[in-house]
This record gives structure tokens, sequence and C-alpha cells, in this order.
């Protein structure tokens, strides 16, 4: 659990069902999503692209919007969230895909990630608008 900038903690997840990383944040109730993610009170959207051969795969996580409640705004949440999606995303060995602007920046501030990042090509934008 990491705190946000008031001290409340909060949790980030993979939830792999809605292809996103759900943000809480301990004793709020949740202002994004619906009813099976009530809980969140912000999210991280990606879809993950695989190519190579079929012997040896390599899978790209492309993260392509990235939203907290504004109800929440100003409290840190939204890097909380891209920093523990990006970490988990490396640490499963996942190359990570910046699309969304708020992960680009991110990245861009972060060369610490650099290792584990591509750039965003025409073919990942093209791939991710026929997969949505």
């Amino acid at each position: 659990m990491t705190a946000d900038k008031t001290g409340a903690q909060t949790t980030v997840s993979d939830n792999p069902g809605a292809r996103r990383y759900d943000i809480m944040v301990d004793g709020s109730e949740g202002a994004v999503g619906s009813a099976d993610r009530d809980s969140a009170v912000g999210f991280a959207e990606y879809r993950d692209r695989v190519t190579g051969p079929e012997d040896s795969p390599e899978t790209a996580r492309v993260f392509f919007h990235t939203e907290v409640d504004e109800a929440f705004g100003g409290r840190g949440l939204a890097t909380i969230l891209v920093r523990e999606a990006l970490d988990d995303a490396r640490s499963r060995g996942l190359t990570i895909v910046g699309v969304c602007p708020l992960v680009a920046a991110f990245l861009k501030k972060h060369p610490e990630y650099a290792d584990a990042t591509a750039p965003v090509t025409p073919a990942i934008l093209e791939w991710l608008r026929s997969s949505s």
C-alpha cells in the first residue's frame, strides 16, 4: 500500500477481466466504474499485444487510457496508479507502451523504465483501434 498526498492508504490491483489496473483508497466509496469495481476511484486501461514467433512470443502491455475521479483530484493518485501498474507490467516481463498521454509523460520523466518500454508506432495505434 502507498499513501496518497492526504496520507490515505491506496491499493492498486490488476483487474485482468476488465483489462485495467484499479486504484482504491481506504475508507472511500468508489466513484468510477460499475458495481463490479465500485471501490475503484481510478483506473488505467490496457490491452496486451502479442507478437513474434509462437515459440518465443513477446507481449507488450499497451496503456491507452487513465482516469481518476475528479473528487479525488490533486492527491497524486494518478501517479501512484501509473507507477504501480508499470512496476507490475515490468515485473511480469512485459514491454510497456504508453499511448495514454499520462503514461507517456510519466515514462518521459522516469528514464529508469526505459529498459522495459517500446515506442508508440502507427502499427500499435492501428492494432489498438482494431482491438477495442
